[in-house]
Order: structure tokens, then C-alpha cells, then sequence
């Protein structure tokens, strides 16, 4: 069967555009057979994954970072327009800046490597997310991390983590903040609000585990949740987010993890949201989260 492999050239600054004849050149070596897509334009990632799935290529390559990744899978779901089966199969050649599920999942950043996965053949089922009418893979945030995603755009002339890490740094001075009320299964929270982060995978931005025991394969939604009421406060969260488990900012007073199927956020004012770091076009105020698990096929190593 032929694959189809949807190239976001953009991923990491246009470093993916750079490095797509190595990565050809590894799923060639590899044997897998396969005809390629470029993504023109923001957004249209989805539109290209949901007609490859219609016409029956597989399995779905993205090559590109987590939100290419999480716009891909927007299409398939468009495409199979109920999740009665599994998504998929759906292969990953990392050339992102921070190709946070593929780490999560163990995916080899070496592209001689990934293409090897890819042609190995070997799918696993991972849980699939959804905010409002938007599905993702790895992670979704309201809030400060978000916020921090508007400040991160507009930066040009830096890529990779330390563009993550300014732009954090710049967030955290604003000291954006909200009043929410959130429900989830036998739980629920009124009051204000520095952040929610929910998580698939426990990593997002390359380095910032916001929901670090997350698991993409445990059927449930682990998200966080606090306040921290001064900007010393929150500098001080900032690289204890860094920690992968003992020692995380989950640790700290005012901050709350909590693993659920469901959860409902309701703000005092609009926030910035992201699905897998993708910002919605717009501001929200609500947010309806749920999961479904083991509906998202992906190669893997064995």
C-alpha cells in the first residue's frame, strides 16, 4: 500500500523544508513507498490528511512537529467522521522544534531511524483527546501556557527551546489571570486562575512537563490546574515545570493535577487556547474536554 507523506515545510522555522531531502532519502532507504504532499498554508495540513485518508493511502506520514501532527490527525477524524474504529495508521518523521509526542511515544529523532520505524510496520494504539470541536495527540492549555504561545509567535529571530523559554519569561511579566469554574469526574474548582494544562503526553514546548505524569495510553485526560499569586511565584514554577517527575511544579502550593475522562472550564474572560500547540482562531471562555481511548493508531518502535 502506498503512504502518503504530508510535509509541513514551516515545522521549526523552516528548518523542516531544510532537512526533507534527508528525510526522503531515509524512507526511500527504508523501502517505503510513498508520494508527498506540501502544506502551503496554515491549516492546511487538515484538508490534506483528511483526502489522503479518503483515498486511501496509509499509512498518513506527517513530517513535521506536534502541530502538524495534531492537524493531521483533524483530518483523518474528518474523514472517518466517527471514531467506532481506531484512527490510522499514522507514521511520524520528527522535524519539529519540539517534537514533544514523538519523544513521549519513543520515536527516534535520527530520520534514519524514524523512516526504519515507519517501514517496520508496527502500530500501536495510543488515546486520542478532544477540546470543544478540535482533537489533538499530545497536549491543550487555556491560560497562561497559551498565552505565552501569542508572545512566542511574534518572536523572529530566535527558534527552538530558547524561543519557548523568552517567550515564557515574557508571559509570566504579564501576569495574565481569570476566574474559572471547572468540573470534572468527582471533582470541581471555583476561583482564580494562573493556568490549566491538559495533557495526553506530559512534555509540551520541548522542555515544560505540564502534566508530567500523563500517560497517552491510561484512557484519561491528566490536566493541571493553580495560581500563583505573584510574578515571583510563577518564575519560581517556571523551571520546576522542567522537572520530569519528583521536584515538578504539581509539587508546589496553589498547583493541582488531576487524571479524569472529562472536563469543563468555564472563564470570566476569554483566554487564548491551544490544541497541540496550535492556537484557535479565536479567544474562548468555555472549554469541553474529553478523551478516547485507543483510537489513534501509530507506528512505533518495537
Amino acid at each position: 500500500m502506498t503512504a502518503k507523506v504530508i510535509l509541513n515545510p514551516y515545522s521549526n522555522r523552516w528548518n523542516a523544508k531544510a532537512r526533507w531531502p534527508e528525510a526522503k532519502t531515509a524512507l526511500i532507504n527504508a523501502g517505503v513507498n510513498f508520494e508527498v504532499d506540501v502544506s502551503e498554508k496554515k491549516g492546511q495540513i487538515v484538508e490534506l490528511a483528511k483526502r489522503a485518508t479518503q483515498d486511501g493511502f496509509s499509512p498518513l506520514i506527517v513530517a513535521g512537529g506536534d502541530g502538524s501532527i495534531g492537524d493531521a490527525v483533524n483530518g483523518m477524524a474528518l474523514a472517518a467522521k466517527s471514531l467506532d474504529k481506531p484512527l490510522g495508521v499514522l507514521g511520524i518523521m520528527p522535524l519539529g522544534s519540539a517534537n514533544d509526542l514523538a519523544d513521549t511515544l519513543g520515536i527516534p529523532k535520527d530520520l534514519t531511524a524514524a523512516a526504519n520505524v515507519i517501514a517496520s510496520g508496527k502500530a500501536d494504539l495510543i488515546d486520542l483527546c478532544k477540546c470543544n470541536q478540535r482533537y489533538f495527540a499530545n497536549n491543550s492549555a487555556a491560560g497562561l501556557e497559551p498565552y505565552v504561545s501569542t508572545k512566542q509567535e511574534k518572536i523572529q529571530w530566535l527558534k527552538g527551546i530558547p524561543r519557548y523559554l523568552l517567550a515564557a519569561i515574557q508571559g509570566i511579566m504579564d501576569k495574565p489571570e481569570w476566574n474559572a469554574k471547572i468540573e470534572w469526574d468527582g471533582g470541581s474548582f471555583e476561583g482564580a486562575l494562573s493556568l490549566v494544562s491538559v495533557g495526553n503526553g506530559a512534555r509540551t514546548g520541548g522542555v515544560f512537563f505540564m502534566s508530567p505524569h500523563a500517560d497517552p495510553r491510561d484512557g484519561k485526560l491528566t490536566f493541571t490546574y493553580g495560581y500563583r499569586h505573584t510574578r515571583l511565584g510563577l518564575f519560581q514554577a517556571l523551571p520546576r515545570a522542567m522537572k520530569p517527575d519528583k521536584g515538578n511544579f504539581v509539587e508546589m502550593e496553589g498547583i493541582v493535577e488531576v487524571h479524569t475522562t472529562r472536563i469543563s472550564i468555564e472563564l470570566d474572560r476569554p483566554s487564548p487556547v491551544h490544541t497541540d500547540g496550535e492556537l484557535f482562531p479565536e479567544y474562548l471562555q468555555s472549554l469541553q474536554y474529553e478523551i478516547f481511548p485507543k483510537r489513534l493508531q501509530v507506528l512505533l518502535p518495537a
